[in-house]
């Protein structure tokens, strides 16, 4: 294993940040590397990114140092969506075998993790989120038949998609943890268009399925002042809460979205229609 932590930035010193500082302060570059488990620990409502990609060998799931906890999920949920292989997740002896672009929630108190994949010539590449928790809820294991589907958008407006609701209320109980997948139809390529802010909680953007040669072009900033960052296939972004998180891509692609703070209501956003950005 190995971890980063990323502190929090006030908005009117993001506001000076040249390209070089928005990237080292806000972009996840890297989350997959052979037989390790990838953190970052953000002050962003202590969210943690993260990914494992498990090849000649299963790994397993250590505390770090920051969480002064005897074993990682001590005060801690988290949620995992597959983008890789098949996979397989032992929590506290009970095995789950997850499926490309299937979900797992592990809930607070859970003390060994394992990852696993079931072939190393096609490996798992299991991308991470995890938030602080006040309560065991049980461990649930989310198919995309199980998800909350809502389709969004038009081909007119470029931004034609499909979002799966995997780890949300009306699917699974969380403490503070949402996450979920967004799939966007060929000839789309705007995302959480209009866009918005919401000061209850923060966000984190993982972009996957980009075409070779192609790129995402994330948007993030206060909708005023708004920054971009150019980001390549399996990266992630971290999104504070006074930020808009909102991307253009290059072809369609898909991302997941992970978020936590204190309103789980996914409808909670402060919107800002496009007009509106500067």
């Amino acid at each position: 294993m190995k971890y980063e932590i990323r502190y929090a930035s006030h908005p009117e010193d993001a506001k000076n940040y040249d390209t070089t500082r928005i990237r080292k302060e806000f972009l996840i570059p890297t989350l997959f590397e052979k037989d390790e488990i990838s953190l970052v620990y953000s002050m962003y409502d202590r969210y943690i990114v993260g990914g494992a990609m498990p090849v000649t060998k299963a790994l397993k799931l250590e505390t770090i140092e920051e969480l002064k906890a005897d074993f990682f999920l001590r005060r801690r949920e988290m949620g995992i969506i597959n983008v890789g292989g098949d996979a397989k997740i032992t929590a506290d002896g009970v095995v789950y075998e997850l499926k490309y672009k299937e979900a797992l929630y592990i809930g607070m108190g859970t003390k060994e993790v394992i990852f696993e994949s079931t072939d190393k010539n096609v490996p798992a590449k299991l991308y991470i989120n995890s938030a602080p928790a006040h309560h065991a809820y049980p461990s649930k294991k989310v198919t995309k038949a199980e998800a909350e589907v809502v389709e969004m958008g038009s081909l007119e407006s470029s931004n034609h998609r499909t979002i799966n609701k995997l780890i949300v209320n009306s699917v699974v109980p969380s403490c503070q943890l949402q996450m979920g997948m967004t799939e966007l139809k060929p000839g789309s390529v705007w995302n959480t268009m209009p866009a918005h802010t919401h000061n209850r909680r923060m966000e984190a953007y993982f972009y996957f399925e980009v075409p070779a040669n192609q790129t995402i072009c994330h948007f993030m900033g206060q909708p005023d002042e708004t920054r971009h960052i150019f980001m390549n296939n399996d990266q992630a972004v971290l999104s504070p809460s006074w930020s808009i998180h909102s991307a253009a891509g290059t072809s369609n692609y898909t991302f997941i979205w992970g978020m936590a703070g204190e309103n789980l209501d996914y409808s909670d956003m402060d919107i800002r229609q496009p007009n509106e950005l500067k």
